[in-house]
């Protein structure tokens, strides 16, 4: 049996594909910051460390990146989006979230700071709901190149920021992408309207040890399938996407790719309300699939808010016990 890891050792180790005391572990939900940086460390310190000590600490996009003055009505009025700097106040005040949780978590602590993708946020522009992201598809289909200019404009905001993230001590960035499957663009279009601006977007990155690229399913499209293949080569450590809702699954996903697996834990299912039983079968089917290799045991995307965190104590307690 391997001595006790620290978070920093078993992570480090989960990426290089060596043995570990046990797979590392992370979950999370929203919080509600009010646009304060200090009150985003303050209860992302509490939930992470001081309630779950998790082996690594994520800042939720809940100092969301600034929308249009005015919401724009049609996908040509992205061409205009502004190019921001490090003094945009949502900015700063993720930089400041990062300092405060840098100082207390210490040098080593696994830090990663979640921002979306160029194309998500255009999504979320034209209304965070299903039909906002539809009108950009068929948008981008029509005007792809006012779309492709605020894609670029985004993209270079982006790098800036993550840059500044990664010297403020974040080890590194949780990229969640939307768009990349069978229900959004078809695959040639996520490598015109995505990848490029993608890979922009995390030059900024290249600084951080633990970089995720995140791959977006909406789990009410049914059915819907992710464009695995199109992320295995972004200049990322982990790829996380919910396992449990589309395709591959982990033992499926560990030939396609040598980079660290995140995933295994269904963000609706037992971790949010089920049994001691249900609970484990599924820590101990997803460690199965991937013999505890390569893997950090993780929800598929955010729990939602307002479920009982009992599924999460027993989840952590778990783990524990079967290290």
């Amino acid at each position: 049996m391997l001595t006790t890891m620290t978070p920093a050792e078993r992570v480090h180790a989960a990426l290089r594909g060596e043995p570990v005391d046990r797979v590392p572990l992370c979950f999370w939900h929203h919080f509600q910051p009010q646009g304060s940086g200090e009150r985003l460390a303050a209860v992302t310190f509490e939930f992470f460390k001081s309630k779950f000590d998790l082996d690594i600490v994520k800042i939720m996009p809940d100092l969301p990146y600034p929308e249009p003055e005015e919401a724009p009505s049609d996908v040509t009025q992205f061409q205009f989006l502004p190019h921001l700097d490090l003094e945009t106040p949502a900015f700063k005040e993720q930089l400041l979230c990062i300092r405060s949780l840098r100082q207390q978590l210490g040098p080593d602590y696994p830090l990663i700071l979640t921002l979306f993708s160029p194309l998500t946020y255009l999504f979320n522009f034209m209304g965070k709901h299903f039909s906002g992201k539809q009108r950009v598809i068929e948008g981008a289909r029509r005007h792809p190149a006012e779309v492709e200019k605020g894609l670029a404009t985004i993209a270079a905001n982006l790098q800036n920021l993550m840059r500044a993230a990664i010297e403020a001590g974040a080890s590194g960035i949780f990229f969640s992408c939307m768009g990349a499957t069978s229900a959004d663009f078809t695959p040639e279009e996520y490598r015109r309207f995505g990848r490029p601006y993608d890979l922009e977007a995390l030059k900024g990155a290249q600084a951080g040890w633990l970089n995720i690229v995140h791959i977006h399913a909406d789990p009410s499209q049914d059915g819907d399938q992710i464009y695995f293949d199109q992320f295995t080569d972004y200049p990322v450590s982990v790829l996380s996407w919910s396992d449990r809702l589309t395709g591959p699954d982990l033992s499926e996903a560990m030939g396609l790719t040598d980079k660290c697996l995140m995933g295994g834990l269904w963000e609706r299912g037992p971790l949010t309300h089920g049994s001691e039983t249900e609970i484990e079968n599924e820590i101990l089917g997803a460690i199965a699939q991937t013999q505890g290799r390569r893997h950090i045991l993780a929800n598929g995307c955010s729990i939602p808010d307002d479920v009982s965190e009992k599924p999460l104590h027993i989840a952590r307690r778990m783990l524990d016990q079967l290290r």
